[in-house]
């Protein structure tokens, strides 16, 4: 029995070290072509990129269609590579179609991504290099790919948000027009003059070369507060010299007003004593 059992084993490890040698120029010549491919896949999309660059393609084309590019060619490789091993394509193909419906229905919210991504590039309601407030999250859009967006905000955080919940949800991009309106509310005590202080606040801003000059910078009292008259001051400028210009005029409106007399309310309440006693006699 010892003797049979080993001869059997022995025949198996003989039939699969016949097949293994069998199919070892198969799997030999399968990872060359991956190894040879993927370098071929490299080299062609740097080449494409290097074309859409000097042509100055917009850069959320240019990643988006990169990305399509490089997936296209490695599931091109994959099929090549397994026709080198010796599976037929057409049995392969009637099993990727028959898998394609489970991953579909698997992959939906992936699939919803791609047609967010689709949509982005055909509509461009952002680009990349815009300054954007998506999803309860804001920062400049530095690359559009199938599936994300990717952000980098002003702490050079980097957020990655699904295409499909851009594409279908409210985006606010500060950077489509060339032009901000900028609104400041400057609270000053009831006891300080109002013309003294919007004389102070037009000429802060009318020195100021930033400060475009149609429309013309305005300031008007916008509400009367507990404590304090509010005073709207409202001037444009341009996008990229909105927000140097709105830190550096808060500071010279403090120092200015303050220069002039005017003064700036606090939080204060009046309490009244009132003598229990002589009311009780």
């Amino acid at each position: 029995m010892e003797d049979i059992s080993i001869n059997g084993i022995g025949e198996l490890v003989s039939v699969f070290l016949d097949k293994l040698i069998s199919y070892l120029p198969s799997v030999i010549a399968a990872l060359l072509i991956l190894i040879l491919g993927l370098w071929v896949i490299k080299l062609i999309v740097g080449r494409i990129r290097k074309v859409m660059e000097k042509r100055e393609v917009d850069p959320g084309v240019r990643g988006f269609a990169l990305s399509i590019l490089g997936v296209v060619l490695k599931i091109l490789l994959f099929i090549v590579i397994i026709t080198k091993l010796g599976v037929e394509t057409t049995s392969f193909a009637a099993i990727l179609a028959a898998a394609g419906l489970a991953i579909g229905l698997a992959l939906q919210g992936s699939l919803s991504n791609f047609a967010g991504g689709v949509l982005i590039i055909i509509l461009k309601p952002f680009r990349v290099g815009d300054f954007i407030d998506a999803q309860g999250e804001s920062g400049t859009v530095t690359e559009i790919t199938i599936f994300y967006t990717f952000l980098t905000t002003p702490n050079n955080q980097r957020i990655v948000i699904p295409n499909g919940q851009l594409s279908n949800n409210k985006v606010t991009n500060y950077s489509y027009e060339p032009t901000r309106r900028n609104v400041m509310t400057v609270g000053i005590s009831y006891d300080s003059d109002i013309k003294t202080a919007r004389k102070v606040l037009l000429d802060i801003l009318k020195a100021d070369e930033r400060v475009l000059k149609d429309p013309v910078p305005v300031v008007f009292v916008g509400g009367l507060g507990d404590n304090s008259v509010d005073l709207s001051v409202r001037f444009w400028a341009k996008r990229e010299d909105y927000w140097g210009l709105h830190f550096e005029t808060m500071e010279k409106l403090k120092i200015e007003l303050e220069d002039a007399g005017v003064s700036f309310p606090f939080p204060q309440r009046d309490v009244h004593l009132i003598d229990m006693s002589k009311e009780k006699q």
